[in-house]
């Protein structure tokens, strides 16, 4: 018996809940494509005269990720007390549907927040949660009945990392793939400098049955989330991990390079996901070596260009994902608030085209020849997509009849949108939007 047939529902009938029928769904993080670009049309852009209106609002509790939505159904994973909260929600109208929940005792070591970093991860009739103390849950989407879980930490040895999981996995054919970073048992905490690994730096989950299907590298986990891509007719997963970038087979396992690219000093993290464009592959930190471009190939790659030592870096994204559109490559570079700057690079050359300063940390979507820019206090712009200047065509400041602010810092998460409505965070609050007015 399959395991749609064991839940109860197939994958062709899981019921689509939405009106709004055209657009695309918004099932995973980064959305379709995974790189936070999407192919709606028909934005407003007149913000001044005709701002999106809000749809709905809702109050959130603890925790950094955005939803994803599916047959108009939105997923938001939280911390509501101490419990670990996945809740399923009309995507049109913020209903609640059914939530599903678990203990937790995660504490954050520095002091954040001590909820999910993960987003929800939907595919047909299916979905999966990622917690900060690395249990893998998967549910059904119709009901929320648990359909297997793991628990990654004591299946893989994994010694807490600095901000807990934070990894969203992928979907590949029959194949949920995720960092892990497991270690030897007499392993020192993360703290320390030395902790090791031990070959399961990225795992291999049948999606059906939580059973693991192979298990690589001995790299750490990072923060960044893997991708995958089909290059000259193969396919590939580039994870970038704790240590740099792993191409690799994403159906055998089977490595094809490793890629050092981190920090020297300890307390760095990689966060930010690879940009696949055709057969290049960019990656970026923000704690010491910046960003690097490589043109990978079977067994290997070769470097196209790669931020040096004794120069200015030319990216450093921190949380975010840049953007690649017609040759250019766009994104927030910078490690804190008053130094990060919205650049623009030539993405063959990294020369820095232009950078904008005093936006603070910002995060971008890409939608109908726009972006939309969400800043990390909660201000909302939109940019005309250009290589020669910052082109803003319109900005809104989202606020109370009190005049108290919607979005308030740390507005990390990048915005998404499904069939014409945008849906924003800020630290406690969720925003849906409509960018793209129902025609008649």
């Amino acid at each position: 018996m399959s395991i749609a047939l064991a839940t109860g529902y197939a994958a062709a009938q899981v019921p689509d809940l939405g009106t709004r029928k055209a657009g695309d769904d918004w099932p995973t993080f980064l959305g379709p494509h995974h790189n936070s670009t999407s192919d709606e049309k028909g934005i407003l852009t007149q913000w001044d005269a005709h701002p999106p209106r809000i749809i709905w609002e809702r109050k959130l509790n603890t925790g950094y990720s955005m939803p994803t939505i599916s047959r108009g159904r939105l997923f938001l994973f939280e911390r509501i007390g101490d419990q670990l909260t996945l809740t399923c929600m009309t995507s049109e109208g913020g209903t609640d549907l059914w939530s599903y929940a678990y203990p937790t005792k995660y504490e954050d070591m520095y002091g954040y927040n001590n909820g999910p970093r993960c987003s929800p991860i939907v595919d047909d009739d299916r979905v999966y949660i990622y917690g900060p103390l690395g249990k893998l849950t998967c549910l059904n989407v119709v009901n929320g009945k648990v359909i297997w879980q793991v628990d990654t930490f004591e299946k893989f040895n994994v010694v807490p990392n600095f901000f807990g999981v934070g990894s969203t996995p992928v979907i590949e054919g029959d194949l949920l793939i995720a960092q892990v970073g497991g270690s030897p048992p007499d392993s020192e905490p993360i703290g320390s400098g030395h902790t090791k690994g031990l070959d399961s730096g990225i795992v291999a989950f049948n999606k059906h049955t939580g059973q693991v299907v192979y298990h690589i590298t001995d790299e750490l986990a990072s923060y960044s989330s893997p991708v995958t891509a089909t290059i000259d007719g193969r396919r590939w997963c580039f994870v970038f991990t704790r240590g740099g970038l792993v191409g690799f087979e994403p159906a055998t396992g089977k490595v094809d390079f490793q890629y050092p690219w981190r920090a020297r000093i300890n307390e760095s993290v990689n966060a930010s996901t690879p940009i696949v464009v055709n057969d290049m592959v960019f990656i970026s930190e923000t704690y010491g070596p910046g960003a690097s471009l490589l043109k990978v190939k079977p067994g290997g790659y070769d470097i196209v260009w790669r931020d040096g030592p004794n120069e200015r870096e030319h990216m450093q994204a921190h949380w975010n994902t840049p953007i690649v559109r017609e040759g250019y490559l766009y994104g927030c570079s910078g490690r804190h608030t008053g130094n990060a700057e919205l650049r623009c690079l030539d993405f063959k050359t990294g020369e820095v085209k232009w950078s904008q300063p005093r936006l603070t940390r910002s995060s971008l979507l890409y939608v109908d020849d726009h972006f939309i820019c969400l800043t990390e206090y909660g201000r909302l712009l939109l940019l005309r997509v250009n290589h020669e200047k910052f082109d803003m065509a319109g900005m809104l400041a989202l606020g109370d009849d009190d005049g108290t602010e919607k979005l308030k810092y740390p507005a990390w998460a990048a915005p998404i949108l499904s069939h014409g409505l945008l849906y924003v965070r800020g630290a406690d609050r969720l925003l849906c939007m409509e960018l793209i007015p129902v025609t008649q």
